[in-house]
Order: structure tokens, then sequence, then C-alpha cells
């Protein structure tokens, strides 16, 4: 589906009234379209003849729809093509999907899990795809629904004008976000020792990085989400692929999930998954760290091509999911607050626009 936006904005306002003005279609345009999009995958998973996969796929829908949500904001990114929501929304599902199909269904089969995940890959990809991904899985008649999403992603970024550009580095942030599904999904005693042994092999490139850091880093599909949107612009060059790849990870990625697992930590432990946050030494360091990460994030968006925008997404980042209830339930308000006082003013205005939607049912 083709959804216009109307994001053009208009030269000579201020840099808070174009923020404002993203804001505003983000909540009257994007989240609508989010709606409309969400409804056509939902209605294609009944048709599941599996019932776990039936399942798992509405479920990862129903509760984990605020990720498209709040991907769908990069449909308003300066020269992102009509179709770049459809996609958000499309890979963004297929990655809650599966990450209930790792997470939910009772397998703990790494070789199972790659070759689901081969999935993600064949979305961002041009060339063949995988037959069956469901293969080594225990469950395999979703009747159609995977093959139907990763078919939607590679139909929106055969007809962007600038996607071989991005194409090398969107694989190759998709791969690492396989790579860490299947790692931190397996048997709970084997999970560290090979998320360990991953980094191991990518240390040297990230020498001031704990090993959980980067894997929560490879875990956001923002920096893909930026390619892409990047992708829908004629003038695309080099220099300006690098410099958001360069930006997004391992820094803006970083800093969001480890804002989602900072939020999801009692979650956590009650379902006995992997949360990242466990591995600071204690809430002090844990605070150091995401300080670090936001400051980092937020000097990587200024120099970033289009920086009031991605400036905007790492302002947003904290001010989305500080906002949740979850903080004050776990006693989490000190560090919500340094973390939004070192933001700023429009992170703080940001936070309280997300608390009146979170109050209203929106997000």
């Amino acid at each position: 589906m083709v959804i216009n936006l109307g994001i053009g904005l208009q030269h000579g306002i201020s840099s808070a009234g174009k923020r404002l003005a993203m804001l505003t279609r983000f909540v009257t345009r994007v989240f609508p379209g989010v709606e409309r999009e969400l409804k056509q995958w939902q209605e294609m998973i009944k048709s599941a003849g599996d019932e776990e996969l039936r399942r798992q796929g509405e479920a990862s829908i129903e509760k984990k729809k605020f990720h498209c949500l709040g991907g769908g904001f990069y449909a308003l990114m300066e020269g992102a093509g009509g179709d770049t929501l459809s996609f958000i929304v499309a890979l963004q599902t297929i990655s809650d999907y599966l990450d209930n199909l790792c997470d939910r269904a009772g397998c703990l089969d790494m070789a199972a899990f790659r070759r689901l995940h081969m999935a993600f890959s064949d979305a961002l990809g041009t060339d063949g795809i995988a037959e069956d991904y469901y293969s080594l899985y225990p469950y395999r008649d979703d009747g159609g629904y995977l093959n139907k999403l990763v078919g939607e992603c590679r139909r929106i970024v055969g007809r962007l004008p600038s996607y071989r550009l991005v194409r090398d580095d969107a694989l190759g942030l998709g791969s690492l976000y396989c790579d860490l599904q299947t790692f931190k999904h397996t048997h709970i005693p084997l999970r560290q020792t090979h998320l360990e042994g991953w980094f191991a092999e990518q240390k040297s490139s990230y020498p001031e990085f704990y090993w959980w850091e980067f894997a929560a880093a490879a875990g956001s599909t923002l920096g893909i989400f930026a390619l892409i949107a990047a992708a829908g612009q004629p003038g695309l060059d080099a220099e300006k692929v690098a410099k958001i790849t360069e930006g997004y990870f391992p820094w803006i990625c970083g800093l969001h999930i480890l804002l989602d697992y900072f939020i999801d930590q009692q979650e956590d432990i009650e379902g006995g998954d992997l949360n990242f946050i466990s591995f600071y030494d204690n809430q002090e360091q844990c605070c150091e760290r995401l300080l670090l990460f936001q400051e980092q994030a937020l000097e990587r968006a200024a120099r970033m091509p289009d920086p009031l925008f991605h400036t905007t997404v790492v302002q947003g980042l904290p001010a989305l999911y500080l906002s949740d209830p979850k903080v004050g339930e776990q006693g989490l308000k000190d560090i919500a607050e340094r973390l939004l006082q070192a933001g700023g003013e429009d992170t703080l205005r940001m936070y309280r626009v997300c608390r009146s939607l979170r109050l209203r049912g929106k997000i």
C-alpha cells in the first residue's frame, strides 16, 4: 500500500517548528497508517494451518505493535518513498513474529532459529530466497504468511531508486541481527557463551563496548529503517550512506535496545529471558553507560544528513521508553530523570507528549 504522508516541510520555518510538524504527522498520519498495514497482516496470519504459528503471529502483532509505531517515524525522513511505511511494518512484523517463534513456542534449536531468520535476510536481498524457512522448526504451516511478508519487503526495495547504494550495509546490519537472534534464544546455559564468543570476533572494532552492549546494538532495526528511507532519494551518494550506517551502529541502535531492556527488567526476570541490563555491576554503572550512549548518539545524529530528523529520533527514544509505566513500577525513576534531563528540553517536551499518548491509549 502506498501511503502519502505529505512529509515535505516548508523552508524557512524554525527547527522547533519542523520538529513539531514531524511529530504532528507522526501521530496523525503514521499511526493510522501503521494500524491499516497491521490489520492486513492480522488477517493473513488467520489462515495459518498450525495453531501455534497462528497464535504467535497474532500475539506478535497485538503485543508488539509499539515497535511498528516507533519504526514508522522513518516514513517521515527526508526523501523517504511512499512505500517506506509498508516496508517498515512488514520487516518489523517479520522481526517480531520470528522473535516470538524463538522465544515463546518451546523451541531452543539454534539451527532452526538460523533457518527461520533467513527470512529476515531475504527480505533485504535482491537475489534468490530460501525455499522453506520452517524446515528445521516443529511447526510449518503458516498459510504462506512469512513468504508474503518477505515478498512485500522485496517488492519495495526492488523499486527504491538508490537501494543498490544501501543494500550491503542493510544486509550487514541484518546479518548481525540474525546472529543475535540465533544465539540469544538457545538453551539458557549456552546463551552467554555463544554471545561472548561472537563478540570476541568483533571486539577489535568496538573496544569500548561490553559484549552485551554490542549485542543490544545488533538487536535494533532502526539503522535498517534509516537506510531504506534514505534509499528513496534518487540523488543519494555513498558518503551519506556511510554517515547513516556509522551513526546508527552501534551508538543509536545500542541506545534503542538498551532502553528497551531497561524498562523490561522485571518482565524478563519473570519470563526467564536474557536481559542485557542485568550484566551491569550496579544501577550507577548502568546509568553512566546509558548516559554515554545517549551523548554519543546525539553527537552522531548531529553529523548525519538531515540532522534534525535523526536528532529527533535520538531525543525521542528516552521520551518514548521512559514514559512507560513500568519505569515507576520498578523503582527506576531516578535513572530515568537523569537521562531525560541530559537529553535536554526537546527530550523533556517529547516525554510529556508520550505520557499523554500513553494515557490516551495511543501507544
